[in-house]
């Protein structure tokens, strides 16, 4: 087959500059084959590379006493004590979820566990957070079906329990949807398997299902903005095999216990290509790979389609060659393809062979390490208006509106099509704070959350970025869990526009403070620019995920509040209303300043919290919609009602920061109040639990009538 001319416009819609390509050029002394041009491309694109964000991603915290291993390999590793970790990572996948939603976010979720077994985990629990354009616009509805079908088909099947997320609209994300894939695994700290290559003349081993034409360029077309082409991109989103998958986790975890596994990577973004480099670079190592042995479910594939298929389902190994046997029988056991396609090499070389024929021979190292760097231009984001006066509103209204819109209403319609409980260690259903599983076989659980308030980040990336991890916090520790660590997806425009790469570099700046101030280092995480669609970018979501760690079941904070409770806030209420709910929901506002985040006081909060939790019935930490969402939440989830005393608009809905409500007996609140003062916490009595009703001041509504609101606004909007 004759291989297309390289011409400008060929470069271009391989997502190479017209630098990028003299670059190569002089690396390679010589034009590339087509093949070539295509390795280049997918792994110096910005999926594969971070060539823009890998200059600010360094300055983040990564490391601790509980980090095993930090970014840079498949997932994070966080030792959780008596020998066992929990291995975990988020990721985006964007672009192909908007492109067609069910296998977008179904393909997500399976590259995200396949993340977490590679390393030798087993799969215990998964997160998404969703963000979609407004309702009412024409692609909202079929968005938001596809991609919750997409990811409860795959998860489902799979067997894995879904215990958290998040689901947000706003009308930036109109033309780009987001879904980003959490998922983590146990593992025995002593049995990690990492991707680094090693041994030269060692064989490299294909593993899992076999490889079509689906996906190919989808990293690259993951690595540029949407434009009015956008259903030519249709073929790049890759198709998964939720059965198959599970095949494969199990004959991996299999295959790691015969000790035949050197090294092992799954196939991912830009699929063999980046697979065999990383492998290869992590090892100081050259790989050689014969194509013509490549398991293929499509006749006549070219060398190029299958460098860069990202057919899903499949893993690459380096092997021990005296253990071919055992190897090769798990995999037949298992019905899936096992197959030699190439060897290590002692040269820095990456050579491609497909029936006799160089397709590509190209210096590795130069693929992986030394992809372009950019210091991108960046403005800091310009200081937000002071808020203009916002009106006092009658309590129970301002909470009807936020209970009547899809960002504040009950997610039920999402989470019951997930399993939620397979496995059967989850501790709690979705919805009510951070998700929680038993670590089987002992007293421990392990404790999840993602947060990010988009508003704020775009109002104020430094503080908006600390927030994202200071609500993190909070939520692990309102369950009672220790928080460990976190993984970040990072979502943004283009970062060739100054003022998107300054909101990247202000979250980074924040995030890297509050993880930090809060013990919380980074091991793990994803970045995901240019999501734009004709100029206009989404709101800056640099999404976090978190995990905790409780010793025992024992500690877990409830949350059911009973008739009687005393209603109390921690932590300091000044009222603040800038990029508030309240504000979006009520005023169709988005003006302000983003809320301060005080980190001493956090971590201060927090430690207070877990210190007195057996005092503690029920707790919910206070973030979007205020004080008068939170209590309502903790009312409705048990079906009391709740009476709180102040009614004025910014004490109900301000937006403080490092606060939480609590729920506890009389004589609890008194112990508490008296330990907050001999640890300065601000603590203050705000309401009580109690009938069936809802009172705020002299305004009031029945329980059972806000609560239909908040469980049917949801579907009404999006089903």
């Amino acid at each position: 087959m004759q291989e297309p001319a390289i011409t400008p416009d060929l470069i271009a819609a391989h997502g190479l500059k017209p630098e990028e390509y003299e670059m190569i050029l002089e690396i390679i002394g010589r034009e590339p084959t087509f093949t070539e041009l295509g390795i280049f491309s997918a792994m110096w694109n910005e999926h594969c590379s971070y060539k823009s964000s890998k200059k600010w991603l360094r300055t983040l915290p990564t490391s601790g006493p509980q980090v095993i291993c930090g970014p840079g390999e498949n997932a994070g590793v966080v030792d959780i004590g008596d020998g066992q970790a929990v291995v975990f990572k988020m990721e985006s996948h964007n672009h192909p979820s908007y492109i067609e939603p069910y296998q977008g976010a179904a393909t997500g979720v399976g590259g995200i566990l396949r993340d977490v077994f590679t390393m030798g985990a087993r799969p215990i629990a998964s997160m998404n957070a969703l963000s979609f354009g407004e309702p009412g616009h024409h692609k909202t509805r079929q968005l938001v079906n596809g991609v919750v079908e997409g990811i409860g088909g795959y998860g489902n099947c799979f067997g894995v329990p879904c215990v958290g997320g998040e689901v947000r609209f706003h009308p930036a994300y109109n033309g780009n949807c987001l879904v980003n894939a959490f998922a983590a695994g146990l593992a025995d700290s002593d049995k990690i398997f990492y991707s680094a290559a090693s041994g030269v003349g060692m064989p490299v081993v294909y593993l899992g299902a076999k490889t079509g034409r689906d996906g190919v360029g989808g990293a690259t077309m993951a690595s540029a903005e949407f434009d009015d082409t956008i259903e030519e991109k249709r073929p790049t989103v890759q198709v998964g095999d939720p059965f198959t998958e599970k095949r494969l986790m199990e004959a991996t975890l299999e295959l790691m216990q015969t000790g035949a596994v050197i090294s092992i990577q799954d196939m991912g973004a830009a699929g063999l290509t980046c697979s065999a480099v990383e492998m290869g670079d992590k090892g100081g190592l050259g790989v050689r790979l014969d194509l013509e042995n490549v398991p293929q479910r499509e006749e006549n594939m070219t060398a190029y389609e299958m460098m860069l298929s990202e057919s899903q389902e499949r893993m690459l190994m380096v092997l021990k060659p005296e253990l071919e046997a055992e190897a090769r029988a798990v995999f037949d056991k298992w019905d899936l393809d096992f197959a030699i396609v190439g060897e290590t090499v002692a040269e820095d070389r990456f050579l491609i062979m497909h029936n006799g024929e160089v397709k590509a021979d190209l210096v590795l190292s130069k693929l992986s390490s030394t992809a372009p760097e950019y210091d991108r231009p960046w403005e800091p984001t310009p200081q937000a208006e002071d808020l203009a006066d916002v009106p006092q509103i009658d309590p129970i209204d301002g909470l009807r509106a936020l209970l009547a819109s899809p960002n504040y209403a009950g997610k039920q319609w999402v989470y019951e099509q997930y399993d939620t409980m397979v496995m059967a260690d989850s501790v709690r259903t979705p919805g009510l704070g951070a998700g929680m599983v038993r670590v089987h076989g002992t007293d421990k659980v392990l404790a999840f959350t993602s947060d990010v308030t988009p508003r704020y980040v775009r109002a104020n990336p430094v503080e908006g970025g600390k927030q994202a991890v200071a609500e993190a916090y909070r939520n692990l520790t309102a369950v009672g869990a220790l928080p460990l660590a976190t993984t970040d997806n990072l979502n943004f425009g283009n970062p060739e526009k100054p003022e998107i790469m300054g909101q990247f570099v202000g979250a980074i700046q924040g995030i890297g403070k509050a993880v930090a101030a809060l013990d919380m280092p980074i091991v793990s995480g994803n970045v995901s620019l240019y999501n734009e669609t004709d100029g206009q970018a989404i709101l800056p979501t640099p999404t976090i995920g978190a995990v905790g760690l409780l010793a025992h079941t024992d500690e877990i904070i409830g949350n059911e509040v009973r008739d009687g409770h005393v209603a109390l806030v921690i932590g300091e209420t000044q009222g603040h209303l800038g990029q508030s709910a309240l504000l979006a929901e009520v005023f169709n506002r988005e003006d302000g300043d983003a809320p301060h985040v005080d980190l001493d006081a956090e971590k201060r909060n927090g430690e207070f919290i877990r210190a007195n939790r057996e005092m503690i019935k029920a707790c919910t930490d206070l973030g979007d919609g205020g004080l008068a969402l939170a209590a309502f939440e903790l009312a409705e989830a048990t079906g009391v009602g709740i009476t709180l005393d102040d009614a004025s608009t910014e004490f109900l809905f301000g937006e403080d920061q490092a606060r939480y409500l609590v729920a506890c007996n009389f004589d609890q609140a008194e112990a508490l109040m008296i330990a907050a003062g001999q640890a300065g916490v601000p603590l203050v009595s705000v309401g009580r639990f109690t009938g069936d009703s809802v009172r705020i001041g002299s305004s009031e509504a029945l329980l059972d009538e806000l609560t239909a609101t908040f469980r049917n606004s949801f579907a009404e909007a999006v089903a």
